[in-house]
């Protein structure tokens, strides 16, 4: 393979890649636990956006559970966020021939 094919193709590919992260910041995925009252919003870069609580779970005196159920729908916000750039990063980098276990962006 021509060097400057290649060159040409890990160029376009960066390009791609800066695109589909600059879409993923502006896509959300919501999870939630406690059956709907603690509800975690992230986005595509991993970042969380916003953070409901429904005011039943709100309890002074049980403040552990509360701390349990954020804990548990921001993970599992994050999960669904990394599971969708994974996705969106393997139809840019589907048939590059990548070593196993190497993933892009490299950095």
């Amino acid at each position: 393979m021509n060097i400057m094919k290649m060159m040409k193709q890990a160029s376009d590919m960066q390009h791609r890649i800066e695109t589909m992260q600059a879409e993923l910041a502006g896509k959300e995925i919501e999870f939630t636990s406690g059956g709907g009252k603690v509800s975690v919003t992230a986005r595509g870069d991993l970042s969380i956006s916003k953070i409901r609580l429904d005011p039943q779970v709100v309890d002074p005196g049980d403040v552990e559970l509360l701390e349990d159920l954020v804990l548990s729908a921001v993970d599992g916000a994050l999960k669904a966020a990394r599971e969708l750039s994974a996705r969106e990063m393997e139809k840019i980098t589907a048939g590059l021939p990548l070593p196993p276990g190497m993933k892009l962006p490299f950095g």
